[in-house]
């Protein structure tokens, strides 16, 4: 068999699981957040926390949940980090020092989980199972939560309550993303992932000096890492090492991890809005561009110039042999077209063309499917600017699922769009315009620009993978880049709630024969042309100096 053919093999099987998922997922999730029905544990939580799930909340009420939560949740972190040098378990590693502890606590927090430090030189067990796993799952689930909230926004009518945020925050913890990621763990320990609390050991002799490896509870933290789609790894390699990824089954359990809720959502989504065709709309829309971008990504990798790579059978450098060209394509586009940043392969080392690829699918938005609760309501947000669009062409008031979109709604659609752009743009001006952040740079000209590029596009997405050229474990990057991931990650939530306030307190609008069918093919085709030409106009001369230009001069 070829590897072009195992490639779109791999890429049929991927698409065939997730279209089984997609049904009985997606209405589960739905139950999970239209229940009012509390579990035991769930009750003990609410008490301990102080908290009455009934009660419902206007936006800023659920706003300062999440943003309380998150505060509290950066300080823990920050703190685990600083005295794991006295903390059992730690493997004897020293404490983090302030700017990285800064840096990772806001990582994890804010689901980028960018890592700009050796996972198994930095992290002890206590660290990494209760701090950044924890994380983990309560990240993701506060994503799925604000996605939530903006869904009711469309679904409810004549009033400002959103739901509740504790109630949210506990019922994907413990009913969605737990139970899911103990299943894949169990698959991944079963296909060769570690899952152990070792110390360090010599495994072997090379080159005239020893190498060492230590264990982890590696397997449970790989499996929510995909399924939250967080990214951050426990070793150095992330998905690229042997005992987090062993081998090419697990690769594509993974990359089916880390898509299944995302997709899914959209089934959430269509239920809770009271029809499934529009989730099939919008579904349509994720699936159009994700499978554009990874066949796109295929090509430009499998792509044969000169006798080595024709040996070769693609650019093999920076990729895992036991995953090829295919399933490390599959994986990078699936990963940065998410919020999950976990590599199995260097992104650094890709064509010209194929590293511009991820870099795109960051600057999407990562809305195709996206992470866990921010690829639902960064797509509803572009489906609002989609409608308005149209409203203009044909000369009437825009409406979508029933609901007036005025120049306010408009105005919070416009600051979220603009918000993330301005982040990578100006960081990335003010790092390469001062004098000692180039110096981290490992390449000069454009693909030295394209490191720096891809740094701040993945903070302030939120995305946390990396171009693995640039030296980040600077104090200018640890604080930098931690600065893009807060403000990338609560300044768009800022506008998503306004948003989903604004909708539930409009009385919905009838149907007539000029309102424009959002469940049609014609607006799919409207949103993906929307999604492309925004970013494109918003991120083209960026694009242009670095990773086009190194595309082009090949």
């Amino acid at each position: 068999m070829g590897p072009v053919l195992a490639g779109v093999l791999q890429l049929l099987a991927l698409i065939g699981a997730l279209a089984l998922a997609y049904v009985p997922l997606g209405n589960y999730m739905a139950k999970v957040y239209s229940s009012r029905k509390h579990l035991r544990v769930e009750k003990w939580i609410y008490k301990a926390i102080g908290a009455n799930p009934d009660t419902e909340m206007t936006w800023p009420a659920y706003l300062r949940g999440v943003l309380a939560f998150s505060a509290v949740s950066v300080l823990f972190l920050y703190l685990l980090q600083r005295l794991q040098g006295v903390l059992p378990g730690s493997m004897h590693f020293s404490s983090v020092n302030p700017a990285q502890s800064f840096n990772t606590a806001v990582s994890f927090v804010t689901n980028t989980n960018w890592q700009s430090y050796y996972g198994e030189q930095t992290m002890g067990h206590v660290v990494q199972t209760v701090g950044l796993t924890v994380q983990n799952f309560v990240s993701a689930a506060v994503g799925i939560a604000v996605a939530v909230a903006l869904v009711r926004g469309f679904a409810r009518s004549r009033t400002g309550e959103l739901g509740n945020f504790w109630a949210d925050l506990v019922r994907g913890t413990l009913r969605i993303l737990v139970p899911g990621a103990a299943i894949a763990a169990i698959v991944l320990v079963a296909c060769g992932a570690i899952q152990n609390f070792s110390g360090i050991h010599e495994v072997g002799q090379f080159m005239g000096g020893s190498q060492e490896w230590n264990g982890g509870a590696v397997a449970s933290q790989e499996a929510i890492k995909e399924f939250g789609t967080n990214g951050g790894g426990y070793f150095n390699a992330n998905s690229a090492h042997p005992f987090e990824n062993p081998t090419p089954i697990t690769n594509l359990f993974e990359i089916f991890l880390l898509l299944v809720i995302p997709f899914a959502l959209t089934r959430t989504f269509g239920v809770m809005v009271g029809s499934v065709k529009q989730g099939y709309a919008i579904l349509a829309t994720m699936f159009t561009i994700w499978l554009g971008f990874t066949a796109l990504m295929m090509w430009t990798e499998f792509a044969h110039h000169g006798p080595a790579l024709q040996a070769a059978g693609g650019a093999m450098e920076g990729k895992e042999v036991r995953f090829g060209v295919g399933g490390s394509s599959i994986f990078a586009v699936a990963t940065t077209l998410t919020s999950t940043g976990a590599v199995d392969s260097f992104h650094s080392s890709f064509t010209g063309l194929g590293g511009g690829i991820t870099m795109l699918s960051m600057m999407l938005g990562e809305i195709a499917p996206g992470g866990t609760g921010s690829g639902l309501y960064g797509i509803l947000i572009m489906a609002v600017i989609a409608v308005f669009i149209a409203g203009l062409m044909v000369g009437r008031t825009p409406e979508y699922l029933g609901k007036k979109i005025g120049g306010r709604e408009m105005k919070l659609a416009a600051a979220y769009i603009l918000i993330t752009p301005a982040l990578v743009l100006v960081f990335t001006a003010a790092s390469m315009a001062l004098p000692t952040p180039p110096h981290s740079m490992l390449n000069s000209g454009a693909h030295g620009f394209s490191e720096v590029l891809y740094a701040f596009t993945s903070a302030a997405n939120n995305n946390g993978s990396a171009f693995a050229g640039l030296n980040a474990n600077t104090d200018w990057y640890n604080t930098m880049t931690g600065l893009a991931m807060l403000l990338g990650r609560f300044l768009p939530m800022i506008f998503v709630l306004a948003l989903a306030g604004s909708l539930a307190e409009q009385k919905p609008v009838p149907v007539t024969a000029g309102t424009l069918r959002t469940e049609k093919p014609l607006f799919t085709g409207l949103l993906v042309g929307a999604i492309l030409i925004i970013t494109g106009l918003t991120y083209f001369p960026a694009l242009a100096l670095g990773p086009l230009a190194e595309g082009l001069a090949s």
